[in-house]
């Protein structure tokens, strides 16, 4: 049954220039590649490496990245085969505004790859349907326990410095995806000092009613019900 007020909450994921210097591809037939972000945690129990993850195209992640990154181990949040999501301090806290049924939409910086004429920018990725989330600071440990062995995939359940301080989305597996084709949302902006920086396009803006820059995740986009909620599931065909 479907919730009579919704809302989406936009929010960056991926490979980025400030994490490890490359973004993710997009092809010619706007199909791409969602390469994770690598991880920080030198205590995680994470094992992947970008060599390890096969993309989408059959190739190895490590395929479209730099020598200095490919070994790198990986921080695979969001991940689309159960389809959860974590994460902790400011970003846990938005997170837990969600409620099942809200929509959590993803988007990725994307930079052509080889041939395609598809613009360095960022571009929605893929989302989820919001199922359940979990709270771990107000979860016992044989629930976190549960969860960690029925979502295996997620970096962050494999971080013992996040257990007891995450929020963890889980999507609906029928009615969450990562996309065929990337849908562009911004536009490169010239700020005060002559720096570009990725600002929602005016076309997005009319579309979802957000606007400014989307270069980082915090603060999250959100999208309150009417008809721009309407127009968001237009465009996911959702």
């Amino acid at each position: 049954m479907q919730k009579e007020t919704m809302k989406a909450m936009l929010l960056r994921v991926g490979i980025d220039k400030s994490s490890d210097g490359i973004l993710s591809p997009i092809f010619p037939d706007g199909s791409f590649e969602y390469i994770p972000l690598s991880e920080k945690d030198e205590k995680s129990r994470e094992k992947r490496t970008y060599v390890d993850l096969t993309g989408r195209k059959g190739k190895p992640l490590s395929d479209y990245l730099p020598p200095g990154v490919v070994d790198r181990k990986v921080h695979l949040d969001p991940e689309f085969t159960t389809f959860t999501y974590g994460d902790v301090g400011k970003k846990a806290g938005c997170l837990l505004k969600l409620e099942p049924g809200d929509i959590l939409v993803f988007y990725a910086g994307l930079t052509p790859y080889q041939k395609s004429e598809h613009p360095e920018a960022l571009y929605i990725i893929g989302y989820f349907t919001v199922m359940l989330i979990v709270d771990s600071h107000n979860s016992s440990s044989s629930k976190m326990r549960r969860i960690k062995q029925k979502y295996p995939n997620n970096s962050h359940l494999k971080r013992d410095s996040d257990i007891g301080e995450m929020v963890l989305v889980v999507g609906d597996p029928e009615r969450s995806k990562i996309l065929d084709k990337a849908i562009l949302i911004s536009q490169k902006k010239l700020n005060k000092i002559g720096r570009h920086y990725h600002a929602v396009s005016p076309q997005m803006e009319e579309l979802l009613g957000v606007k400014g820059s989307i270069q980082r995740s915090i603060p999250p986009r959100f999208i309150n019900g009417g008809d721009k909620l309407v127009n968001l599931k237009d465009l996911l065909d959702l």
